[in-house]
């Protein structure tokens, strides 16, 4: 049985998901999901940690959303910060050296956090300067 809270939130957060998939990006839903990922990872990665957030939506989403159509990593992942608590703490765990922040970007390569983009980076800053800071970023780790 699900309470009307967790219905309520499946049926706001659904878009906010479905912005992302619609640009490449997989869904870990789940703690194995995301140990299975990082288990088989190889390449360069770009993990969103997605939020309900205004600036997630008016930002974050539209800036990664923009920058990969731009420098495509071989993988794009995302979690979704406060829907998908197992997922999200596990992937927090593998750069568990920096705080959580949500929402924030993560670029991994070999399976190795390589930068992450904190929400201090994202809230309040226009959507073009953070999808080209993400741009550039994408642009060096996926060269080396």
């Amino acid at each position: 049985m699900t309470n009307a809270y967790d219905e309520y939130m499946r049926q706001v957060t659904q878009p906010m998901r479905t912005e992302l998939e619609n640009s490449g990006f997989t869904q870990l839903t789940t703690a194995d999901s995301v140990h299975e990922f990082m288990a088989e990872t190889k390449g360069t990665a770009l993990v969103v940690i997605n939020s309900v957030c205004g600036c997630a939506a008016g930002l974050a989403r539209p800036a990664a959303r923009e920058a990969v159509a731009d420098v495509k990593p071989d993988q794009l992942v995302t979690v979704f910060a406060g829907q998908d608590p197992e997922a999200t703490a596990a992937m927090r765990g593998y750069f568990d050296e920096v705080p959580p922040s949500s929402p924030s970007m993560a670029i991994l390569k070999g399976g190795q956090l390589a930068y992450f983009i904190p929400r201090e980076q994202i809230e309040g800053f226009p959507m073009e300067q953070i999808r080209d800071h993400l741009v550039d970023v994408l642009k060096q780790v996926c060269a080396d």
